[in-house]
């Protein structure tokens, strides 16, 4: 029975696709890497560096082979092998698709390929199980998996023109989002109330409804709200606040506290368009906030603006951090920057792009600066037992410093409601 491609289209009917030319130069830099680092082949499955390199995640697998290598890509499907042909490009797919082999069968699919080795796999991504069921199956093959993950994730550091388009449209999303917030929310909404506002604006703008992070087990709710003193409730979840959430087998997020009058209000919002990620972090209240607030809301905003430059300039990560912690330290935040004790995160910012939690970090340790085309949310945030308050935006760095790709100051950082 037919099936209808036309289906497979964004809200509006627009072609959706990853365009093979992202596809075909994802494959070559992939090669030339493996080339660098003297691996013959990779064998990849995991769902986001799949879709990364041919466009869809549908069940299957890809060999990618050394531009030095005489190993062909291939694209195996186990399941929808039509599907993955159409999302990979139809008749202009870079490489063949076809079905997967029986994994009895694997080593010598991959020998008639041109294989001799066993390819490298995603060690930091699959489960062992997996990994060790895989390897059991490639015995004939000459040597030991080698784990590629550092090199997918280095790959994908670097954003092409194309997916800084896409995380651009994200933010266009992102912003839409807000407003709904600052329409519709106010005193008397529950944290979720508001968080199920900004989803319907991100669903019918193509949210698939999956944020996909790196670490495990590390789900995550992609709209916290947290009003008052939701903001100090600790979480699992690696950052400056977590939320209450809606019950605890769902403790991070928006939860069932109201808004208060003059009291802060958190909306932390990331959409995904195409995949792509913006993350974004705005203000609200019902009534005027205290001094107090608004002198530690300027004061973050002054530290992202530091860390901002920094990062612009070419500073290393971790010497971005140490310049945005050392300078909230002296504006007396040691103990609340990002978290209170013993629950603080020790980061200003993060990457992003397919994943929420990408590579590098504004911590110590990432002695490395953002790359050209680099991607990162920076969110400098205070929390105390009354309320958090904070700023967020997603930048790219350019030739010319970091650029906004959410929507920066054409949303005031803070919004009253009344």
């Amino acid at each position: 029975m037919a099936w209808d491609k036309g289906s497979l289209t964004g809200p509006n009917g627009d072609d959706w696709r990853v365009p093979v030319s992202e596809l075909e130069n994802r494959r070559k830099l992939l090669s030339e890497s493996l080339s660098k680092y003297q691996i013959e082949s990779v064998l990849i499955d995991d769902p986001v560096e799949l879709y990364w390199l041919t466009g869809g995640r549908q069940n299957g697998m890809i060999l990618v082979g050394s531009k030095d290598s005489n190993v062909e890509t291939t694209h195996w499907v186990k399941r929808s092998l039509e599907r993955a042909k159409f999302e990979s490009g139809e008749d202009d797919c870079p490489d063949p698709v076809l079905p997967q082999p029986k994994m009895s069968e694997l080593a010598e699919r991959i020998r008639e390929k041109g294989g001799t080795k066993k390819p490298a796999m995603l060690e930091g991504k699959i489960p062992h199980d997996r990994w060790k069921f895989i390897n059991g199956k490639l015995d004939s093959l000459e040597g030991e998996i080698k784990d590629c993950t550092k090199i997918l994730y280095e790959l994908r550091e670097i954003k092409s023109d194309w997916e800084i388009k896409m995380l651009k449209e994200s933010g266009v999303i992102n912003k839409k989002m807000f407003e709904a917030v600052k329409e519709k929310g106010g005193l008397g909404k529950t944290e979720l109330e508001m968080a199920s506002i900004a989803d319907e604006v991100s669903r019918k703008a193509g949210f698939g409804g999956r944020i996909r992070m790196r670490k495990w087990p590390m789900d995550c709710d992609r709209v916290v709200i947290v009003a008052g003193k939701s903001a100090s409730v600790p979480s699992y979840f690696d950052s400056a606040i977590g939320g209450v959430g809606a019950s605890p087998i769902s403790s991070l997020g928006s939860g069932h506290r109201k808004v208060e009058s003059n009291s802060p209000v958190t909306v932390d919002i990331v959409h995904l368009h195409r995949g792509y990620v913006s993350d974004c972090t705005r203000m609200f209240s019902a009534g005027k906030l205290s001094s107090e607030w608004m002198e530690r809301l300027d004061d973050m905003v002054e530290i992202r603006n530091k860390v901002v430059s920094s990062l612009g300039s070419g500073d290393n990560c971790s010497k971005t951090w140490e310049i945005g912690s050392q300078l909230a330290k002296e504006m007396g935040y040691e103990e609340n920057l990002m978290g209170m004790l013993p629950d603080k995160s020790n980061f200003l910012g993060h990457s992003v792009g397919l994943e929420l939690d990408e590579t590098p970090v504004i911590a110590k340790g990432f002695d490395r600066p953002l790359s050209h085309g680099g991607i990162m949310a920076i969110e400098p945030k205070v929390i105390y037992n009354n309320g958090c308050i904070g700023t967020e935006d997603t930048f790219v760095r350019t030739r010319n410093g970091m650029e906004y790709l959410t929507m920066g100051d054409k949303f005031p950082f803070i919004t009253d409601w009344n």
